[in-house]
């Protein structure tokens, strides 16, 4: 019953938001003649010098009060002393173990897919491309995120690892650092807007030289994203929406601050919970669910249900709202990988232009009359 909370949890943080002992951050960081290249995402930041980067993981997880200074040094790059007090990765990396699917998508948008070598639980991940390495036996499974296999990893010897952590306490990427590898800390799942979250390809891109890729990669998202939030600028009619489902006693939504709150504000909704405050989930009674949104337009991301029919038979109560009764209700759990690991948590945190379209699509549909649902889709 532990594990079933706990994934029940994960899965919930992923759709309402999807360390290693080191050096503090000092002043020196700032003593440079850059200013920082991130515009939206409130987790890192970079700064470009003469033969390397400064790249600071500001937010490494919620609340955090640690943060990691790294220096990306380029071949032939000369670090100055005040900033060797810091870990030294050498770039461009050429292999790589990733530890969260938000991480795949990067990757892949970058071309840099084939130098991933490990990942922990690789049945999670959904893309075709790197399912093809991992059934190819090129990607190697290194055990899970809370329980990293230590030996074999150090017997791969990657080039980077990039991990992240839920709280402080990390003792396999301790471990993996104390052995002499390199440990990178990546809090894309922290950020609470839609571009902030796209804008960590950026941290890929500096990590694999990649800079100017994955600025153009990202300016192309923003400005989709942005052409599409103009489309709906001067809406008026704003349709009530329900999110979240039961799990034992409790129905979990996303609260007013969240990641997905502000998408449901931004495709000009009435989400029902939108005057809560705080980015994670709200545990409310059924009765106060029922009260309030038995008659809501749309029901979207019941959790992972992927019928009409399987969320019934979890729960017939679900059957007399309005949204149910009207097949109004639309869920990111149809659309799965091979292996049951679910797209939308592994790429929507990189395209939130299609996230945003989807909800638009749905909410007011003669605004993007072409656009095929891509993340989100009727339940039957």
């Amino acid at each position: 019953m532990k594990s079933i909370l706990s994934k029940f949890i994960l899965l919930t943080l992923l759709f309402l938001n999807f360390g290693c002992k080191q050096k503090s951050e000092t002043s020196d960081t700032n003593k440079t003649n850059s200013t920082n290249e991130i515009q939206y995402a409130k987790g890192f930041e970079i700064y470009k010098q003469e033969g390397f980067t400064i790249l600071k993981v500001t937010n490494p997880w919620p609340e955090a009060k640690t943060h990691f200074t790294y220096i990306l040094k380029q071949k032939n790059g000369i670090v100055p002393d005040s900033l060797k007090q810091y870990p030294v990765i050498a770039v461009p990396i050429h292999s790589i173990i990733a530890t969260s699917t938000t991480h795949i998508p990067s990757l892949e948008m970058l071309g840099v897919e084939n130098t991933l070598v490990g990942f922990p639980s690789t049945d999670y991940i959904s893309s075709e491309k790197t399912r093809k390495r991992i059934d190819a036996g090129q990607v190697r499974e290194v055990g899970k995120n809370e329980s990293l296999n230590t030996e074999v990893i150090i017997d791969m010897a990657p080039d980077l690892i990039v991990g992240f952590g839920l709280n402080s306490s990390n003792p396999s990427l301790d471990n993996l650092q104390k052995s002499g590898l390199k440990v990178i800390f990546n809090g894309d799942w922290t950020e609470q807007s839609p571009l902030g979250k796209a804008e960590w390809i950026k941290f890929f891109g500096a990590l694999y030289g990649l800079d100017s890729k994955a600025n153009t990669l990202f300016s192309k998202i923003e400005k989709d994203y942005n052409t599409t939030l103009a489309l709906a600028a001067n809406v008026t009619n704003k349709p009530s929406v329900l999110c979240g489902s039961m799990f034992q006693d409790q129905w979990y939504v996303p609260q007013g601050d969240s990641w997905a709150a502000l998408f449901l504000k931004e495709a000009k909704s009435n989400y029902l919970w939108s005057d809560t405050k705080g980015t994670g989930g709200l545990s409310v009674p059924f009765e106060v669910v029922f009260e309030k949104a038995q008659k809501a337009d749309f029901w979207i991301a019941p959790g992972d249900f992927s019928s009409l029919k399987q969320m019934n038979e979890s729960n017939p109560h679900y059957a007399q709202f309005d949204s149910f009764k009207n097949k109004k209700v639309y869920s990111y759990a149809v659309n799965k990988g091979a292996k049951g690991g679910i797209i939308y948590f592994e790429l929507s945190p990189s395209r939130p232009d299609l996230v945003l379209k989807d909800l638009i699509k749905i909410l007011h549909p003669e605004l993007l009359p072409n656009h095929e649902l891509f993340f989100f889709q009727q339940l039957k």
